[in-house]
């Protein structure tokens, strides 16, 4: 059994985490930058540990910083959140040979879906459609010669990541010839791998992904899809669930082929199996996510599962409780930002004045406060609004009100709940109309 978590971590995510840990009686430890020691996540854990300087690669990035962490605080596991060492196999085998565990997939699992060609290899042996494309990296001739097959305009990604890094849209040859280096350099600067594919690039698809939950014994459950159309450069900015988009036959189908793939890997723990879905209503399978979602409180909000909670009961050799999903309603997420609300520029800043909304159905998950001074170092990701509702249009009504309520303000502060009332508005959104490039027309 595990009695001290500590987590890799910081902002609402470590909250979330702690929050679950103290309701399963599990002791924490917050490890904190040198500009993150008034976040709440350090005033709610049972203990606290500097790790280094504001600087990512110096404390939320730095494995020997957090691994000596672990051992002075004498932690039994750590859960790493989303982001920073969340998908890193590196990491993860440290912790594993280390006698710890690691709340998430095994190190090998991680390395495999990690690397979006293997992971298509997979998805391809179980039957997942793929996006026409490469079937392995790419050079400049290779992509020119499979760019004649499957005709422009294709997209250039990252073998070695997501999060939209290292990602190019291709019109022609000339942007191909010019793009194809950038997109390998930024791949090489995040992930440290300049490995990219190109793929046939879908007009206006719907972005769907699906949330599962796997034992280390071999049962896998998908707990329903999620729609996150709503982006900005491959950021979602607002998440739903389940897709007023797709029919109950494509939902079975997709929770099938999501099922499958799990266990084709042997994975364990909570994931997500995302796919794009062209105007056509054709399915393509995209990648897997080994960790958890910033978007999984919509999940939980239609079906009154905690998927942090059931990540620490198996990883702790726990067998699925879970035998069968119910889900009831509709639930929508909306990413509060600390940033200009159109010009999306980072724009952080000390909190005086600060209102969270509140009432039936309505979910506020933030490390923020009255006086607590966001930080310029990392992700604008400040809070969550998540809100339920009997129908879509319920839940929609719901979300206008409650963000109508939302008042974050202080000196040089910007949030982007302007944005989100924008949004909310808008015809496309209410008829669930909206695609993955819908943003970028609305901000025309």
């Amino acid at each position: 059994m595990i009695n001290k978590i500590l987590i890799a971590n910081r902002g609402e995510i470590a909250v979330r985490i702690i929050r679950a840990c103290k309701e399963l009686g599990i002791k924490t430890v917050a490890v904190y930058s040198e500009a993150d020691k008034e976040s709440m996540h350090v005033k709610l854990a049972d203990e606290s540990i500097c790790i280094g300087p504001a600087e990512p690669l110096k404390s939320y990035l730095d494995i020997p910083r957090i691994m000596a962490s672990i051992e002075v605080s004498s932690a039994d596991a750590v859960h790493p959140g989303y982001g920073f060492l969340s998908e890193n196999p590196k990491f993860a085998q440290i912790v594993e040979v280390s006698k710890k565990i690691f709340i998430g997939p095994s190190s090998e699992t991680l390395a495999l879906i990690g690397d979006k060609i293997r992971a298509k290899e997979v998805a391809k042996k179980v039957g997942i459609p793929l996006v026409p494309g490469s079937d392995g990296p790419v050079d400049f001739q290779k992509a020119l010669d499979i760019a004649k097959e499957i005709k422009y305009p294709l997209v250039v990604k990252s073998a070695g990541g997501g999060g939209g890094r290292g990602i190019r849209v291709v019109y022609d040859e000339k942007e191909l010839r010019e793009k194809l280096p950038l997109a390998m350099q930024e791949s090489k600067s995040a992930f440290g791998d300049d490995r990219v594919y190109i793929e046939k690039y879908l007009v206006n698809p719907k972005h769907i992904e699906v949330q599962v939950l796997a034992d280390r014994y071999g049962n896998v459950i998908a707990l329903g899809e999620r729609e996150c159309s709503i982006q900005r450069r491959y950021q979602k900015l607002v998440e739903e669930a389940p897709s007023a988009s797709i029919t109950e036959e494509q939902r079975k189908m997709l929770e099938e082929m999501a099922v499958e793939f799990c266990k084709a890997i042997n994975y364990v723990g909570a994931g997500t199996v995302e796919f794009l879905m062209d105007q056509e209503g054709n399915f393509y399978f995209m990648e897997m996510n080994g960790r958890i979602q910033v978007e999984h409180p919509v999940t939980e909000m239609i079906t009154g599962i905690d998927i942090v909670k059931e990540q620490i009961k198996i990883a702790q050799g726990e067998r699925l409780s879970i035998k069968r999903v119910e889900r009831q309603g509709y639930a929508i997420e909306l990413r509060i930002n600390a940033e200009d609300p159109n010009t999306f520029l980072p724009s952080p800043g000390r909190i005086d004045k600060l209102f969270l909304p509140g009432g039936p159905g309505v979910r506020v998950d933030t490390h923020i406060y009255c006086g607590y001074k966001i930080p310029p170092f990392y992700d604008s990701l400040i809070a969550k609004l998540i809100v339920w509702g009997a129908t879509r249009e319920e839940a929609i009504n719901r979300a206008k009100r409650a963000i109508e309520e939302f008042i974050i303000e202080g000196e040089g502060l910007r949030t982007n709940i302007d944005f989100h009332k924008r949004l909310l508005a808008t015809r496309e959104f209410r008829t669930a109309k909206h695609h993955v490039r819908f943003l970028e027309e609305m901000l025309l």
